[in-house]
């Protein structure tokens, strides 16, 4: 088929739904349609009003959420663990699954490119005119401006590559000529994608200023270590987990054409990186502190614990931890939802996976002997004496739901008052707990943002915190090295001392039982369908109890290959438990349980568990009923099947059809 030179210039151009006829003109727009360099991008405020028009849509993870609470009625960031052992959310993702993701017929790629084209038009064109001098303004400023440029087309390429793998790198606008656009659409082995990626960020820390810039409300050059720190250990971890997959250049199975080299030293560099940049964050920037308070006194909204307010408070200018923030305003209609639904139940819920997964603070297993895990009889009882993110961070029956004066419910009492039992039987699907498991983080004691269901929150979110440096280096060090250097140990004590653990993590480890870790369904357990060792299962243990509710599990379990579990065991999410004790607390016909195996039920019988199981509530046309299933195409999504027909240079991922529009062949 002879290639269609629109179609690919759609592709590898982002023309998003610009109609093909419409092609020619489109080519001659710039990103912004009034946007020209002669009378545009001549000073350095405008280009950081150019920065700012793309700050909020490219401020994304690899599955496309915003980074930061989206303006809308939900629990925001708090939802981004959806997909994974971490969180339910509704009735699940059939599409992952339940085996029904199919290949497009069309275009998968455009979208992406179309913002790596903004970025390419921004740093083409403002490099070109600093050359020539014809930007005024302060330099340094108008250095770190381009170094926000290199940022986000690096960010732009991560995401891409850690769904699609290979691609094509486009570092320029390109010109509408058939044979170009051909050339250009060669898809690079992931390892080459990646190191491009890392020399954008090393661009950007060259030109960036250090964290404190603008309050940290834009990007810096910490910010950019740090997620270099990301970008190298994701691959380092991908490419050691998934070799002879299919999915690694130079497997013998990969499709593409072009590695040359030695994936393993390849490996070892990425894990490098990781390492020095995660270090220079993580020893700059401290963590903040945990005063150990658990819950505000009566009428407390701020000033009780600064851990969990670096969640919870409207400007985030003086916590060193945070490097990058969003902050919102009512007044500018700039503004979300999720203190009033992490208050209600949002139609989610935390996993009993994950709530296994935290330590007690002794550090000790909770199956472990003389732990003093008292049990999951109330979510009181499975609280007590655990790990502070746990108590912090998740409901229990004692903690304090409304505090504050002007709430009606408290006002005439003057006591606060504590939500004493999940939401699981409310009607409304918006504001129900689906597991019992309820997430803290994000909430605030302040009336004023959530005594309705309406965007009314104007606690500023937290986007790239400096803790996630202290937890790359440690993975990455013990990944490069099979052991932990004086750094990690540091970085590793500080951590669990302000989560008020023990530090000594090799009593964890010695008393780390993997075939019950495996039998409490953490995914972490396992890599490549083996069991990793107890290490290196605590530090990802680690990262799972510092992250809950910022949204980094699906990559991480993307990057272990810790899918592969569901081959053979399918993994059901579980909630609470209800069936011992915790089912007296619903007595009132308003809070009825109804467990028939009906479609009319809000909870699972208990003959199913006595864990709550949301999707084996009923069988009728219930795809998920017998947990979720996995497929080996899905650790990369398919490139659309018109964009390999037009570009015989590009070439399908593996397991998945090339030829026709269909399901996964494996």
């Amino acid at each position: 088929m002879k290639l269609n030179k629109y179609i690919i210039a759609s592709m590898l151009f982002g023309m998003g739904g610009i109609g093909l006829t419409s092609c020619e003109d489109f080519l001659d727009r710039e990103p912004i349609a009034t946007v020209t360099p002669d009378t545009y991008f001549t000073t350095v405020e405008q280009l950081a009003a150019y920065l700012n028009n793309y700050y909020d849509g490219h401020l994304v993870n690899s599955q496309g959420q915003q980074l930061y609470h989206p303006q809308a009625w939900n629990s925001g960031l708090a939802n981004n663990d959806n997909n994974t052992d971490n969180l339910l959310q509704g009735e699940g993702n059939i599409g992952y699954f339940a085996g029904d993701w199919k290949v497009s017929e069309g275009q998968t790629l455009q979208g992406d490119y179309g913002k790596i084209r903004v970025w390419n038009y921004f740093l083409n064109t403002v490099s070109d005119r600093m050359a020539k001098g014809l930007i005024s303004g302060d330099s340094e400023t108008l250095n770190h401006y381009l170094g926000e440029g290199y940022f986000f087309r690096a960010m732009a390429y991560y995401n891409l590559m850690v769904r699609i793998g290979d691609l094509p790198i486009i570092k320029e606008v390109l010109p509408n000529e058939e044979a170009y656009l051909q050339e250009k659409s060669v898809r690079e082995p992931r390892n080459v994608v990646a190191r491009f990626i890392l020399s954008d960020l090393d661009e950007a820390i060259k030109r960036l200023k250090d964290c404190g810039f603008m309050d940290n409300q834009r990007v810096n050059k910490q910010v950019a270590l740090l997620y270099k720190s990301r970008v190298a250990l994701f691959e380092g971890t991908f490419e050691k987990y998934h070799k002879g997959s299919g999915r690694v250049p130079g497997d013998a199975n990969w499709p593409g054409k072009n590695f040359s080299g030695n994936i393993d030293e390849e490996i070892k560099f990425f894990f490098t990186e990781a390492m020095k940049a995660a270090e220079q964050v993580a020893d700059k920037v401290a963590l903040q502190t945990n005063s150990h308070v658990m819950n505000p006194k009566f009428g407390q909204i701020y000033g009780w614990n600064p851990y969990f307010e670096m969640f919870s408070q409207p400007n985030l200018a003086g916590v060193s931890e945070v490097l990058l923030w969003k902050e919102y305003n009512k007044g500018q209609n700039i503004s979300h939802n999720a203190p009033h639904r992490l208050e209600l139940g949002d139609n989610n819920g935390l996993t009993r996976s994950l709530i296994s997964s935290f330590l007690m603070k002794n550090g000790l297993p909770v199956y472990a002997s003389n732990s003093g895990f008292k049990g999951d009889k109330s979510l009181d009882k499975e609280s007590e004496g655990r790990d502070e993110r746990m108590q912090l961070f998740v409901w229990a029956e004692n903690t304090v739901l409304k505090s504050d004066p002007a709430e009606s419910s408290v006002k005439d009492t003057g006591v606060v008052v504590h939500l004493e039992k999940p939401n699981i039987t409310d009607p409304s699907v918006q504001t129900r707990d689906l597991t019992g498991y309820r997430q803290r983080k994000h909430f605030t004691y302040d009336y004023n943002q959530r005594y309705s269901d309406e965007t009314l929150g104007t606690n500023a979110c937290p986007i790239f915190r400096s803790a996630e440096a202290y937890l790359n280096y440690i993975e990455a060090c013990y990944e490069k090295d099979q052991k932990l250097d004086a750094k990690a140990t540091a970085y590793w004590k500080a951590i669990r001392a302000r989560a008020g653990v023990d530090e000594d993590f090799q009593k964890t480890i010695a008393n780390t039982d993997m075939t019950k870790e495996a039998e409490l369904n953490d995914l972490g357990v396992w890599s490549a369908g083996k069991m990793v060792d107890a290490t290196l299962y605590n530090i990802r243990r680690e990262r799972r109890c510092e992250f809950i509710g910022e949204g980094m599990r699906w990559d991480d379990l993307k990057r272990w290959r810790s899918w592969d579990r569901l081959f053979t065991k399918p993994f059901i999410p579980e909630g609470m438990n209800l069936w011992d004790e915790a089912y007296k607390n619903y007595t009132k016909d308003t809070e009825k349980l109804i467990a028939d195996g009906t479609t009319n039920s809000n909870v699972s019988m208990k003959s199913v568990s006595k864990y709550m199981r949301p999707l084996q509530r009923w069988k009728t046309n219930n795809q998920l009923y017998n947990g979720y299933t996995w497929k080996k195409a899905y650790y990369l999504n398919p490139i659309g099947i018109s964009e390999l027909k037009l570009a015989p240079n590009l070439y399908q991922n593996p397991y998945w059809p090339s030829n026709e529009a269909g399901l996964p062949l494996e």
